[in-house]
């Protein structure tokens, strides 16, 4: 009988323990409701352009600093009006998407002289192990596809007269998949809303011995900053080149046409360009 009451009164301890442990102790990590309500929301591609390990990865972040959403949004949410709209409901933020909308830019113009015969891998990330690469310019585009070959959305080309990657915007969403690909570092994203595109990357400060900038980089002449009427082209000292001012910028093209080496382009979007005065 009284090995059947310890026996009892033991059981009936750990019941109430485990009873205080269920109530008390959560059943989920802190935070996790939130992750898992702003997972479910997001596209579930886990592509990591957005930096983050996946979307869950995305969430976590935004569950402890909702602020990041407007640093390093998803490109793919962008595209999608509703579901920003349910992000922003569940982080209690309102967010403007087509000020956070980007779009990839190559700071190259090509054409860069051909200095030896590559026959390796043909891919940029192998032929930049070799000196650099091929070309004259050791910032150029190498033109192999690296950055093609990462992007879902069928926006990058490999123009075969300059043998360098050209973005189509229209169909760019901004992902980011190519920056990472691009063993130069060629590929900015920008604002969507951007009017005119620096294509140059050559370091001046970075000189290599026997290499340089191709016949089509910038001189560094400022006639795109003087003839700029509209005062949309701030002259960067430090760095030696253009940047636009995207308000003031009406798109009227005079930088383009008084620019000798051809290094700026047009790269509106279609709506942006109804909404200049060209």
């Amino acid at each position: 009988m009284v090995t059947a009451l310890v026996i009892a009164a033991i059981g009936l301890i750990c019941g109430i323990v485990i009873y205080v442990a269920f109530v008390k102790i959560p059943t989920k990590v802190q935070g996790i409701e939130k992750t898992e309500e702003l997972a479910s929301i997001l596209p579930g591609l886990n592509c990591g352009a957005c930096g983050h390990p996946g979307c869950f990865g995305l969430a976590q972040a935004l569950t402890r600093d909702p602020e990041l959403i407007t640093k390093g949004p998803c490109a793919v949410m962008l595209q999608d009006a509703k579901m920003v709209e349910d992000i922003g409901k569940a982080l209690g933020k309102t967010i403007d998407a087509s000020a956070l909308d980007k779009r990839a830019l190559v700071h190259c113009g090509g054409n860069s002289e051909i200095i030896y015969d590559y026959s390796g891998v043909e891919t940029c990330k192998a032929a930049a192990q070799l000196l650099g690469g091929y070309k004259k310019c050791p910032y150029a585009c190498l033109g192999l596809g690296d950055c093609v070959k990462a992007c879902p959305q069928g926006a990058i080309s490999i123009d075969p007269e300059r043998g360098i990657a050209v973005v189509d915007w229209e169909k760019c969403n901004g992902d980011g998949l190519c920056v990472l690909e691009c063993p130069k570092n060629l590929i900015e994203l920008v604002p969507a809303a951007t009017k005119i595109g620096f294509c140059c990357n050559y370091q001046p400060l970075k000189d290599i011995e026997g290499r340089g900038k191709c016949d089509f980089g910038c001189t560094h002449c400022r006639k795109c900053f003087k003839t700029c009427e509209y005062e949309a082209i701030i002259w960067n000292k430090e760095r030696a080149i253009p940047e636009f001012d995207i308000e003031k910028c009406t798109l009227c093209l005079n930088c383009i046409l008084e620019c000798p080496p051809n290094v700026l382009e047009m790269v509106a979007l279609e709506e942006v360009r109804e909404k200049a005065t060209v």
